[in-house]
This record gives C-alpha cells, structure tokens and sequence, in this order.
C-alpha cells in the first residue's frame, strides 16, 4: 500500500512539473505498478479493455461526425445570430449555448468549434475577446454535467456505481446539478465575474472560411475568372448532358457549380426538393450531368469565352456574388471544398499539362488556376513544374486522398480544419442529428448498455457517410484514451492493496462525524483540488472508488458522495492547465495565469455551495 501510495504522489508530481504529456505520464505510472509487482501483468493492462475506454473514445468519433457535417458549425453559428449586438446578451447566449452543446459533444470539441465564432463576434462588437472566452471555457465544463456522457469523469463515476452493483445515474439525472450550476455561474460571469475579468490583448485573429477563400480567390484571380450563367428554357444547353454541351471543348469553359431551378420549388412534392439540394451541395459538375432549364451555372472561364458562349446558346448572364461570403457559399459545402497544391519534385506528372495528367478523372477534383513565382499562368497548354501551386476543387474526401496518394501532390494548410467551420447543413446532417437521437434514446431505454449504444451510433456515422472511413481513427484523441486506460489500473491498485480503504477511513475520520454537508464538501474539495493541476478524469479515476469505500463506511448512499466528486472533476477553472478547454482559450484570449485564480477561485466557492444546496436535496445521503 505504501508503494502505490509513492507511485501515485510521484505521478501527481509528474503531471503538475515535467512537460511530459500526461497519457505518457500515465503509462509510466502502469508500468511502475507493474514492475513492482502492485499489479499483474492482467491487472495493469485491463483499462485498455474497459467499457469508460471504449466509450469514451467512441464518443470522439459521434462528435467528429457531427461536426463533420456542419452540425456543430451551424448551432455555433445560430448561437452567435441570436446574440445580437449586446456584449451582455453574448456572454449570456455563449454560456448557455456552449453548455447545453457540452452536454452531448466532447467539452473541447465544443469550444474548439465556438471560438472562432464568438472571438469573430467579440471584435465585431469592439469587445475584447477576452470577455468572452474564459466564460466560454467554464460553461463548457459546467455544461459537461447535463448528461451521463457530458465529460468522462460522468461517466467514470456513473461505472463506479454500476461496478459496485448499486443503483447508478441515469442519463439526464446530471442535470438536476448541473443546470443549477450553470445558471449559476452565467449570473456571476454576467455580473461579478465580468468585473473581475481584464481586456487582454488577443493573439492573431483566427482566419474564418470566408477570408481563406477570399485569399485564395485573389491569388488566383477567381473574380476575373467565375461567372454566373442562368439557363432559360428556351437554351439549346436544356436536356444536354456536360459531355453534349461541349462547353469545355468548343467555348474552353469548365463548370463549377449547378445550382438547381429555383422556380416552384415550394410546390414540388417532398423528394423533389431533397433531390434537388442533395444536387446542388453535394455533386462536383462531371460529363454527365444534366443541364436543366432554369439551372444557374458558375463557370471558369475567359470574359470572351463566357460572351462567346452566351451568344451561341442562349444563356443569360447574371451579376455573380463575388465577395468573401459569397464566393465560399458558392465554392463550399459539407462535401466539397477547396485547397490549395504543391507540385513536390517527386511528382510523376512535372513538363505535363494538366489536361495531359488527367488531374481531373485521376483524383476527382477540378483544377481552378495555377501559379507559378507568385503569378496566375494558363492551365490550357503550360506544362507544370516543380513549385507550381494548384487550385483544385472537389470532395473533401478526394481533396484527403490527393494529400495522401503520394504522387508528388502536397495540400497546403489543413482542408479538415476548414471543412469543420463550413456552415451549411445537408441531408447527412439530419442523418447525423438522426443518429444521435436515436444513440440518446437507446440509453435510455435500456435496450442495449451504454457503451454499446456509443459503438453502435459510432459505426452508424461512418456507414452512413457522416464521416469517412479515413477519418474514423484520426477522430478519436489518442492521448485522452490512453491517459484513461493507464489511469485505470492505479484505481485498481488502490483497491487490492488497501489503499482505497485506507483513504476512506481518514476521509471518514476526519469528516464523518462533522455532519453530512461537511462530508460532502470534503469530497468535493478534494476532487477540485486535484482538477486544477492534474486531469480531472485521471482524479475522477482516483477518486471515485475511494468516494464509494467511504460511504460504505459511513453507511450512507454512495449516490451523493459521487455526485459531489463530479462536481468537483466539473469545476476545473482555477489554473490553465486544469482542463483543455482552459488551455484551449489562454492564448486566444491573452489570459496569464493570475486571471484564471481571479475569476475560478470565486466560482468555485459558489459552485461548491450550489452543489451543497442542490445534492442532498435531489440524492438524499440517507
């Protein structure tokens, strides 16, 4: 028991002191366990096998398909819509909205999704965006106790139950605490903490889609290029096919874009409207696809190609929306995107034209421009050299597997960052939202486990397109699974040796006979203590088995005691480093250390006083 207890003290230390990662601190501390014979060779690698891994790395990929398409973007965006003009309405609708998205996304997820959009919102205001953010970071935390998968110390406490064959939370049962403590720290931050907080000077503003696209049209001078044809019925183009038309060959212009007939839309039945979007956003223009009467059509081309054509077919030009939200409206959706390519010196297709590499029908993507030494040059007949940039437009799936067929084509940038802030919702957003009603409603139902319903609505976003199958194991955060696998067994150990006994007993000792709110607030303390310099799920881990030992001996429900030590796991806002959302928002917002001890010390107190009013009274200690 003492050498678990110098195992654990030399791991805190190891979290809090070295720039070691803490998943690798965490499998040093296995390790140990296991060389000194704390543990079997079973015992130490049974986290890996457990049902909170499994889970909560399936969760990551629920949350990658969400906001792979645009779910995520969208309710971020109708947050900031909502907001209005008011910094203070910000704040409010910021909080609020981060914590009811935290309840069934990842904490980090959700404010990695939002930042940009309130920071965006903060400079629009003339407000400093430091506000904002450090709110934006406490209600993701706080909002993590809304439902059983909020946060994973939810769902370690919830196992803690389940494994001791006690009655364990249900699935929106959190929220009894955590909606109070929500509301609760909204009102402080609206009123005291907004005091407390400084106008710190930001780091550089994140780059939105809009300007990324912007910038690369004006490299490739897109404004001079696209152009917005409308198709009247009378066109000889109405009922062709890309291929008949001819565009290409005969007039030397590609089509970008097919946007559908408009007129009556309303009045078609169902299906129609759907077939009709799911062409719009989700299909690049190939040879066989047919131009109807009413369609718009973006082309590229030259102005005297674009009159030429409109001459000969009957088309219409209209006035084309060439500014930044237009052109990433026109050129973006969830499936198809932009980037830009490097010709690397180990590419097959240098002194070749792009026509002659057949980029197109190779790789699925259109060739929009190309530069060499800073200068736009023709695609039509200039063979390509090494440092020549492209332009290609495609699938974000086609854009992913160009970065990685290893022909000598490099993405510049990161498409996937992009494509998760693109703002449009498609069918496979419903599907999305679809599947993760349905993962909600099977937990609750009890039909299958917990973990099951995750794995099954993890594989449902991958099977259904909502995210492809290149990206199901880069969804998932490695060093958050591994920390909570190797984090596992030092529960484990504390158990076997005594340890946990041992702890509760001194916890009991101390506390047990000062009344039940002294208990409580006990455990809650030493929880939140241990979330302001290490993980709080690693404390969770730690924590919950020896919460449960002490109401055993205590001979009071287990229930309150737990629910406390969640609280307390929720209520990591003192220090930078206490949960990655914090760390998240430090720079963006310019914050020094003594900011986040200004406003978390506070909050803190008051969440440990709402959760001394609101626990006993929902999870009686009787």
């Amino acid at each position: 028991m003492i050498l678990t207890f110098v195992i654990l003290a030399v791991t805190i230390l190891l979290f809090v002191f070295t720039k070691l990662r803490a998943d690798l601190v965490a499998l040093l501390s296995l390790l140990a366990l296991y060389v000194t014979g704390v543990l079997t060779s079973s015992q130490a690698l049974a986290g890996f096998a457990d049902s909170t891994t499994i889970m909560i790395a399936a969760l990551f990929v629920v949350g990658e398909g969400l906001s792979r398409t645009g779910v995520t973007a969208w309710l971020g965006q109708q947050l900031m819509v909502r907001a209005g003009g008011d910094p203070l309405r910000l704040l409010v609708v910021a909080m609020i909205g981060t914590a009811l998205l935290s309840g069934v996304l990842s904490n980090t997820g959700t404010v990695a999704v939002l930042l940009p959009a309130v920071m965006a919102a903060a400079w629009k205001l003339g407000a400093a965006p430091s506000r904002f953010l450090m709110p934006l970071a406490i209600a993701a935390n706080l909002g993590g106790l809304m439902t059983l998968i909020g946060s994973p110390p939810n769902i370690v406490v919830a196992d803690t139950l389940t494994a001791a064959g006690a009655p364990t939370f249900g699935f929106f049962e959190f929220a009894w605490l955590g909606a109070p403590l929500v509301a609760a720290a909204t009102i402080f931050m609206a009123t005291v903490g907004g005091r407390l907080l400084r106008d710190r000077k930001a780091s550089n503003r994140i780059v939105d889609v809009s300007s990324v696209v912007a910038s690369l049209a004006e490299d490739y001078a897109l404004h001079e290029k696209l152009h917005n044809l409308y198709v009247p019925p009378t066109s000889s183009l109405v009922g062709k096919t890309l291929r008949e038309s001819a565009l290409g060959r005969d007039y030397k212009l590609s089509v970008v874009v097919i946007h559908p007939q408009t007129e009556s839309l309303s009045s078609l039945p169902l299906p129609a409207p759907v077939a009709q979007l799911r062409r719009a956003f989700s299909e690049i223009p190939g040879p066989e696809s047919v131009v109807h009467a009413h369609d718009t059509l973006i082309v590229d081309g030259s102005a005297e190609a674009v009159a030429h054509a409109v001459r000969q077919l009957g088309l219409e030009i209209q006035p084309f929306d060439a500014d930044a939200a237009g052109l990433a409206s026109t050129l973006l959706s969830q499936d198809v995107g932009v980037a830009e390519v490097l010709l690397s010196p180990r590419a097959d297709d240098q002194n070749r034209t792009i026509a002659q590499a057949q980029i197109g029908s190779r790789y699925g993507v259109q060739v929009l421009g190309l530069r060499r030494g800073g200068q736009t040059i023709s695609r039509q007949n200039e063979p390509m050299q090494v440092g020549d940039s492209l332009l290609v437009r495609g699938r974000w799936s086609n854009i992913d597997a160009l970065a990685r067929v290893g022909r000598g084509y490099v993405v510049v940038g990161d498409p996937e960052t992009v494509a998760r802030q693109v703002v449009s919702l498609n069918m496979r957003s419903l599907t999305a939202l679809a599947i993760l009603a349905g993962m909600v409603a099977l937990m609750l139902s009890g039909v299958v486990t917990t973990v099951m319903a995750v794995l099954l609505a993890a594989m449902a976003m991958v099977l259904t397109r909502c995210l492809p199958v290149s990206a199901f194991y880069r969804s998932i955060n490695w060093p958050t699974v591994v920390l909570i696998a190797a984090m596992l067994p030092m529960s484990t150990a504390l158990q076997v040796t005594g340890g946990a006994q041992f702890v509760a007993d001194a916890l009991v000792a101390a506390l047990g006979s000062q009344g039940p709110l002294w208990l409580l607030a006990g455990v809650f303390l030493l929880t939140a203590g241990f979330s302001q310099v290490m993980s709080n799920t690693a404390t969770t881990v730690l924590v919950a088995p020896i919460v449960y030992s002490a109401a055993v001996a205590l001979g009071v429900s287990p229930q309150p005691l737990l629910m406390m030590t969640a609280a307390g796991a929720a209520a990591a806002f003192v220090t930078p480093i206490a949960s990655p959302t914090n760390t998240l928002v430090f720079i963006p917002g310019g914050y020094t250390w003594g900011d986040y001890a200004r406003v978390g010390m506070p909050l803190l107190l008051l969440v440990l006083l709402v959760s001394l009013i609101v626990v006993p009274w929902v999870w009686p200690l009787a």
